[in-house]
């Protein structure tokens, strides 16, 4: 197959492609001409991709179910999986903890560039708040109680309450096991058939990707630069060694705690699995949404990466929405920047404070853009740190977040493998693709 039809080139060339009219866009005055005609096909890309989710999740996590012999290899997988995501996380926190420690990016903000900063953006803290107090009144166990749905089309109706239709999905599977005979083989044909139509649906819909991508990214640099493009690099220059800060520390993150796990659990080499799941990682940095890039990440895993359907049914559903390796990591990194900057020294125990709480709060967390900062205010104030110090990231926060979703999205890939070679569900990889 020549380079230039292989899905993730094309993917890339949008990616340029509406870099360059962005910038075009915003130094010739054509935003408004971008936002109106270009931005809605990225919009009507998305929307897809988030449309076909459910049904996804719904029919692939039956039929896999429904294949298994035993219940409690069911039991034992969804153990595993659990305990490597939280595992993922703390590894991540930490990273970012340390590399924030030894770069110390807030020292180096100008004091004119933090007053700016907090009377450009100072408007926008009070609605992360409002979401931050939402996560804050949860009871313990709140997070299991929300898990089971009192009206599944209710939760099918909102990507968020994916765990809700995972859930659903397991115990129709369960119960179709339990009647088994001619019943229970009509029930599993017809989910079988549903999820290889769904299947088509994504292929069909990824071939709008290229363009869905360009529209994406046009649009992004339009929102960023506005009439002033100056205004734009000005800002991420100002705040350049926090960006690098939490670049590093998501790469450190990805070429050793995820090289590791590959190490330990298979034989895969870390260039033929970013091959794989090359396609999904640029949609998770064009679309910053980890539930609008799941049916993508769903069948590379099990195409290309060779994971058993029924591993990668039930682990990326639930990674979409408690493994948040790079939000959580980013936290860390954004709490001590924010720290730094307003001259306060945190304490060890204030920062063992931000691994339980980011860890905690990344659990259940939407998987859609803007999700990790709300989710910064909790940590914030769980460690006493002025929540109006949010407003020094929040001009770049856009940037970074397609950075740590791309990551949230890797570390649902390398979990699913991991899991399924464990299991003895690791087939031979498609590298072609």
């Amino acid at each position: 197959m020549k380079w230039y039809k292989k899905l993730h080139w094309q993917i890339i060339l949008g990616l340029i492609l509406g870099l360059f009219w962005g910038l075009i866009s915003a130094l010739a005055g054509f935003n408004e001409f971008t936002l109106d005609f270009i931005k809605p096909f990225g919009t009507i890309f998305i929307t897809l991709l988030k449309l076909i989710a459910v049904p996804l999740v719904l029919a692939s996590l039956v039929a896999g179910v429904t294949s298994l012999n035993d219940t409690a290899s069911l039991s034992r997988m969804g153990g595993k999986t659990v305990i490597i995501y939280l595992v993922t996380t703390v590894f991540a926190i930490s990273i970012g903890l340390v590399a924030v420690n030894v770069i110390q990016p807030g020292k180096a903000l100008p004091d004119e560039t933090k007053t700016e900063l907090q009377e450009t953006y100072q408007g926008n803290v009070g609605e992360r708040e409002e979401g931050a107090m939402k996560i804050q009144e949860r009871r313990p166990l709140d997070f299991i109680v929300g898990i089971v749905p009192d009206n599944f089309f209710k939760s099918a109706s909102e990507n968020s309450n994916m765990l809700q239709v995972v859930f659903v999905a397991i115990l129709l599977g369960l119960g179709i096991i339990k009647v088994g005979g001619k019943q229970a083989e009509i029930l599993v044909g017809v989910f079988d058939s549903l999820n290889d139509v769904i299947i088509k649906i994504v292929d069909m819909i990824m071939k709008t990707a290229p363009y869905g991508v360009f529209a994406l990214m046009a649009a992004l640099i339009v929102d960023l630069a506005g009439d002033d493009l100056s205004r734009a690099i000005g800002l991420l220059r100002a705040l350049g060694w926090y960006c690098l800060t939490v670049v590093i520390a998501l790469l450190i993150h990805v070429f050793l705690v995820y090289a590791s796990l590959f190490r330990f659990s298979s034989k895969m080499k870390l260039k033929d699995f970013f091959s794989a799941i090359r396609p999904a990682m640029l949609l998770g940095f064009s679309t910053s949404s980890s539930s609008a890039t799941l049916p993508v990440t769903m069948e590379r895993v099990e195409n290309n990466l060779g994971v058993d359907e029924e591993v990668a049914s039930f682990v990326l559903p639930i990674g979409a929405t408690i493994n948040m390796d790079g939000t959580s990591l980013y936290q860390a990194v954004a709490a001590v920047f924010i720290a730094q900057a307003l001259g306060m020294d945190l304490t060890i125990m204030q920062q063992l404070i931000i691994v339980v709480t980011a860890t905690l709060a990344s659990i259940g967390a939407a998987g859609v853009p803007g999700a990790g900062i709300v989710m910064l205010v909790v940590v914030l104030q769980a460690i006493d740190v002025p929540v109006e110090g949010i407003a020094l990231i929040l001009g770049v926060d856009r940037i970074l977040d397609m950075c740590r979703t791309t990551v949230n999205i890797t570390g649902d890939a390398a979990v699913a493998l991991t899991v399924a070679s464990s299991e003895g569900k690791l087939g031979e990889p498609n590298l072609d693709d």
